[in-house]
């Protein structure tokens, strides 16, 4: 497990414990600590793209498979560094990947985006949809999953990429943090805690019913119980490409006042530009997540997702 300390990372490796699987956790620890692994998993702090290092965890065990979470997620510094995005998505993955075919290691279950879809055409989104990322960090998971293709097409090995729309929620004692923190519902929450003076949106005048993004918000605890399902579907099949959504969409106006609701408490706003790379809507067709893996979300309603954050938060005090 790559990334086995971050948000959804930590919940997957969570679901594999309890289900009586043993875990072995790569991790740079670049953005979150050593207590947010899990116990029970055993943590190697390293990146992804120290290949020696990787081997040598790989040679210590003998393991069904990995889950690939590791890497740069926030869209808009990726505008702003891209470099920085290649390096880390695409060419550490890539000394991943030669090692695990190496090791003989032929599952991986990759964290992908619906930024690979860019600017969409029509919503729901499908998978057949054409891809066309518009940020440097969507393009980095597209070129992640064209290798993964390749490497699929020629035998080495087995793939699942999960293109998740936007994770959100929390489960017991796994608060949603970032370093930093580009996520709209953890940051509404820290102006609720007064941890922040308000939160900062960016557009209001995008073709949609109010005028800001539209996203679709999937709880964390659905979205790892698609990476088990997953996995094991890698059984018989040698690839699989899937969206994981709920097929609504909510706009930021909606999420800020859902947040309010949970909270009762006030989120100041401060209206800025509209961002690069942001679309105006994403919202994910998931048929094929249901039918293939037999997948649904059941936890994802914008009321469960805001009050689960909104309850871990208080619950764990952020670090």
């Amino acid at each position: 497990m790559t990334g086995g300390a971050g948000f959804v990372g930590g919940v997957v490796v969570q679901d594999l414990l309890e289900r009586g699987d043993e875990v072995a956790v790569i991790d740079n620890l670049r953005s979150t600590t050593a207590a947010d692994v899990p116990k029970g998993a055993e943590l190697h702090e390293l990146s992804v793209g120290d290949e020696s290092g990787v081997a040598a965890v790989l040679r210590a065990a003998d393991f069904d498979a990995c889950f690939h979470f590791a890497g740069r997620i926030e869209s808009g510094i990726s505008m702003e560094h891209p470099e920085e995005f290649f390096a880390s998505n695409v060419a550490e993955t890539l000394c991943l990947l030669r090692c695990l075919i190496a090791a003989g290691v032929d599952r991986v279950v990759f964290s992908s985006s619906a930024a690979v879809y860019g600017d969409p055409e029509y919503t729901p989104i499908d998978e057949a949809h054409r891809t066309k990322a518009v940020s440097p960090y969507g393009e980095t998971k597209l070129l992640v999953e064209r290798a993964l293709a390749w490497l699929s097409q020629l035998g080495k090995l087995r793939y699942a990429s999960l293109r998740y729309f936007n994770a959100a929620g929390a489960v017991p004692g796994r608060a949603e943090r970032h370093r930093p923190e580009t996520h709209l519902i953890p940051i509404a929450l820290d102006v609720a805690a007064g941890e922040r003076d308000a939160l900062d949106l960016y557009g209001d005048d995008y073709p949609t019913s109010d005028g800001t993004c539209v996203r679709d918000y999937v709880h964390v605890a659905d979205l790892a119980s698609a990476h088990l399902l997953a996995v094991e579907a890698l059984a018989t099949r040698p690839s699989l490409v899937c969206n994981l959504g709920t097929g609504t969409g909510s706009s930021n106006a909606e999420v800020i006042q859902a947040v309010r609701d949970v909270t009762g408490r006030a989120i100041a706003v401060r209206h800025a530009p509209r961002r690069p790379g942001d679309a105006a809507i994403l919202v994910a067709a998931n048929d094929l997540a249901r039918t293939v893996l037999g997948w649904a979300p059941v936890r994802s309603s914008l009321a469960e997702v805001v009050g689960d954050a909104w309850a871990a938060r208080t619950d764990a005090p952020r670090r």
